[in-house]
């Protein structure tokens, strides 16, 4: 049986900041984040399989990382919890707003890490994480790979 790959498109906006950068991204802003979630797999052949030539529902790998991606950081804002918006991150939340801290940079490139490591913690056995493109803008993405990251 052929493997395959199939991609799930996610939407979700997320403010954050980036200190230390020596441009405007110090300040905070947002994005309107497109997240492309592929995995790879080989279709059920068992015809009684409720699943059925499916490689993965649809709809149970929108359940996954809509639980561990969308619904965390949609309207959130995002700090790294070892810079000084520490401060701004617990004055923001102590009024309400939804503030992650991360132990990261909170860049493209260091989010889609964080996504694949949650992304292939709940993945079932035979389903594997192929990539994630985390789009910020119309013209900037991240991509991870797992063939990059064996």
């Amino acid at each position: 049986m052929s493997n395959i790959r199939i991609t799930k498109q996610f939407s979700f906006e997320t403010g954050h900041a980036l200190y230390g950068y020596d441009g405007k991204c110090k300040n905070v802003h947002g994005h309107s984040y497109r997240l492309n979630v592929t995995v790879i797999g080989q279709p059920i052949t068992d015809k009684t399989h409720v699943k059925y030539g499916m490689v993965i529902d649809f709809g149970d790998l929108k359940k996954i990382v809509k639980e561990e991606i969308v619904d965390v950081f949609d309207h959130a804002t995002v700090f790294n919890k070892n810079t000084p918006h520490l401060e701004l991150g617990k004055e923001l939340a102590n009024r309400g707003h939804n503030v992650l801290l991360v132990d990261y940079q909170p860049t493209s490139e260091m989010m889609v890490i964080d996504f694949a490591e949650k992304i292939q913690k709940r993945l079932p056995k035979n389903i594997k994480l192929h990539a994630l493109k985390l789009q910020e803008t119309a013209s900037s993405f991240a991509q991870w790979y797992a063939s990059d990251n064996e």
